[in-house]
């Protein structure tokens, strides 16, 4: 529903002059490029829409027809087709009157059905918070524009309208909405290469949520344009003076100003001041052919001194959007920095209006590379919706993937990969295939071996070595950024989670029913079916699963399956029951608690957590105290004789005041085959440097060997496990 809509108390009033005015101009304007029967259907639609809402008006006073009819005249204007304009007129029918989908279908097709369907909110569903109410709705509209995209075209166009007529909403809603419009919709119309609605949506944003920054940014502008101004014009008319000497006689070169938002950005993003953002204006110059852009742009080096380090040839490598151009920042006269973008026509069209310019809403070859690349970022975020939980989380991950500052990145083969800045080897490989991101272990950067959490630069060629039986690690999720690799590393970990956990209740279950000298292969398929119709689980998975994450106590699981043979005993103290032997390869469902870093050869306690299954202890640790008093959750463990793996474990060291102290303890340790995960520096006081190193290890035994060799150092004076 539109933000502004209320209901006014003049149903029989008669529909207001203005607009049919606006209905006839817009018709008119049709007449151009559409036939005169899909301008009747235009026209039939507003009449549709306008009885429909009928005594409907916005918070603002004006008849709510106004409003899609604004909608549908930038939806015009982005030269979109019949079915995307009677859709942009009829968008709020569905949820805000009593026509249905299947009237609209009647009346003007199924694919303005499925294209109005597609707009209206899910607003039959009731959700826990306004977060997850908004989440499941964007979750919805880019599930609709995965079908058809013209559903976010149209929904860009609704939001623009909205944007600019926000006036009488309370200020909280404003920002809400202006918030939502910078996060979403802007990022969405740039990801798609619509460049004209991103600027005015930016702008609209900006000055709502930022009124006081964006009014002192505005009078800081207008107040070097003047001269600013004038400067730029004389390098455009030298620049264009040069370019028809050396034989560019259609060249057409134009001075703009920078956005006031783009500006902040800058600012913000750099930790800038007003003047220290030089490129505040820009130079645009339009040649006729890709041969030309670059003809062009060495006439430029030759007339102006090019500032080293800001060229970008946007037209060998597109962005992600499609976006095609070269750029570059020049010396101009009086030392004044000017950025300048070349190139042709049809790269200006696309830049301005995206996946909209020249619309022509087909498949395969036919389609142009705007819409190939735009289908093929949604086949992405269907693929992300696949493996996500929530709503919320799937929008959180549409956000990282809005905001993609690229990197280009080279396979062996030659192929180019863009990849948002910051992105590591892991989110390269999954950008690859998910299966190789699944299995990677290591990776080549340039053919030098390097870890998989390794930042990324463009220009660099990576290699991904992968292994059969390696899978993704929870430690991943710390350093990914692609919304790819961290919805598929966490699908990939929660279906882990699951088969492990249902393996471990089945253990924790036969460990308790033993005690009764029973199994689960003895009870009784009745008496198990009754407990689960009881417990409500549809299968003796679920009940697994969640007595390995600790939702459920096996031994009171146990009371229930055999209620006689329990009946008077003692319920489960320490000592009534074999401990359960501890591997090390149990996976997610075991768990080591980080107060204590348990090691094979501790002493160790167990106690089962909701949702995160079997926490270790040490026998030592303060915490077990706390444990005790829960003894249905108490759980005997001990280490298997064959447990492997590598454990974490901090020492805590104190090193003399010396140049290498440092180096050679690090050296001490990886002589020792262990790895150091994180160091961190507790104080100094000129004698001694105290440091606390987290090290692997394999058991206690390889610990003491550790410690033994350090404590022989004369740089060590003590070292000892925390």
């Amino acid at each position: 529903m539109d933000e502004q809509l209320t209901m006014a108390d003049t149903a029989e009033s008669a529909p207001p002059a203005l607009s049919d005015s606006l209905i006839d101009e817009l018709c008119e304007d049709l007449r151009q490029r559409l036939d005169p029967a899909a301008i009747e259907d235009v026209h039939r639609a507003y009449l549709l829409a306008e009885q429909a809402h009928q005594g409907q008006s916005r918070l603002s006073g004006e008849p709510y027809i106004h409003h899609p009819l604004a909608v549908a005249r930038t939806v015009a204007e982005l030269n979109m087709d019949r079915d995307s304009i009677i859709a942009a007129i009829l968008h709020d029918v569905i949820e805000d009157t009593s026509l249905t989908k299947e009237d609209l279908a009647a009346q003007f097709g199924d694919e303005v059905a499925h294209l109005v369907d597609g707009l209206s909110k899910l607003t039959t569903l009731k959700f826990k918070s306004r977060q997850e109410a908004q989440a499941a709705n964007f979750r919805k509209m880019f599930l609709a524009m995965v079908g058809d995209i013209r559903v976010v075209l149209i929904k860009l166009a609704d939001r623009l309208h909205n944007m600019g007529t926000m006036d009488a909403l309370l200020p909280e809603k404003r920002r809400r909405i202006a918030r939502e419009t910078l996060e979403i919709y802007a990022p969405i119309a740039n990801r798609l290469g619509i460049h004209t609605l991103k600027q005015k949506l930016e702008d609209l944003g900006f000055r709502e949520l930022y009124p006081m920054r964006y009014r002192v940014l505005e009078e800081a502008v207008n107040k070097i344009r003047g001269n600013r101004k004038e400067l730029l014009q004389k390098v455009a008319r030298l620049i264009e003076t040069r370019l028809a000497d050396e034989g560019f006689q259609n060249a057409s070169v134009n001075a703009r100003e920078k956005p006031l938002y783009s500006i902040f950005q800058k600012m913000r993003g750099k930790h800038l001041s007003f003047h220290e953002v030089l490129d505040k204006f820009a130079i645009r110059i339009i040649v006729d052919s890709f041969d030309d852009c670059y003809r062009t742009l060495g006439v430029l080096h030759s007339l102006f001194k090019p500032v080293p380090g800001r060229f970008k040839d946007y037209i060998a490598i597109p962005k992600a959007n499609g976006y095609q151009s070269l750029h570059t920042s020049l010396i101009g006269l009086d030392g004044v920095l000017v950025e300048v973008q070349i190139r042709t026509n049809e790269m200006d069209r696309f830049a301005e209006s995206g996946v909209a310019a020249h619309w022509l809403y087909k498949s395969g070859a036919d389609a142009d590379s705007a819409q190939l690349r735009a289908r093929e970022w949604l086949r992405s975020l269907l693929e992300m919706q696949q493996t996500t939980g929530s709503s919320v989380e799937f929008l959180e991950n549409v956000k990282v993937d809005l905001f993609p500052d690229e990197i280009y990145i080279f396979s062996p083969r030659g192929d180019i990969y863009q990849l948002p800045i910051s992105a590591t080897a892991v989110d390269f490989a999954y950008a690859i295939h998910s299966d190789i991101g699944h299995t990677c272990v290591a990776a080549r950067i340039n053919g030098r071996l390097a870890p998989l959490s390794s930042r990324l630069e463009t220009g660099q060629t990576v290699e991904i070595l992968t292994a059969g039986g390696s899978r993704p690690s929870p430690l991943w999720l710390n350093f990914v950024v692609t919304a790819k690799a961290r919805s598929a590393v966490r699908h990939f970990l929660k279906n882990m989670q699951e088969e492990e956990a249902i393996e471990f209740g089945r253990r924790l279950l036969n460990r308790s029913l033993a005690k009764s000298s029973s199994s689960l292969d003895a009870i009784n398929k009745s008496t198990l079916d009754a407990l689960l119709v009881e417990f409500g689980y549809d299968r003796p998975e679920s009940l697994y699963r969640d007595v390995g994450l600790g939702n459920r106590v096996a031994s009171l699981v146990t009371k229930r399956l055999l209620p006689d043979k329990i009946k008077g005993k003692a319920r489960g103290k320490p000592g009534r029951e074999r401990p359960l032997a501890i591997k090390g390869t149990e996976g997610l469902v075991v768990t080591f608690g980080k107060c204590c870093r348990p090691i094979p050869g501790d002493g160790i306690q167990a106690f089962l957590s909701a949702g995160r299954g079997l926490v270790i202890h040490r026998s030592t640790c303060p915490n077990v105290r706390d444990h005790r008093r829960g003894v249905d959750k108490w759980v005997q463990v001990q280490w298997d004789p064959d447990a492997s793996g590598e454990y974490t474990v901090e020492i805590a060291t104190s090193l003399l005041d010396r140049r290498g102290a440092l180096a050679k303890v690090a050296s001490i340790i990886a002589e020792h085959d262990s790895n150091i995960e994180n160091i961190h520096f507790k104080d100094r006081d000129g004698l001694a440097t105290h440091i606390n190193f987290t090290l692997s290890v394999r058991d206690r035994k390889h610990l003491a060997t550790i410690l033994r060799s350090l404590r022989n150092r004369s740089v060590v004076m003590r070292v000892r496990r925390t």
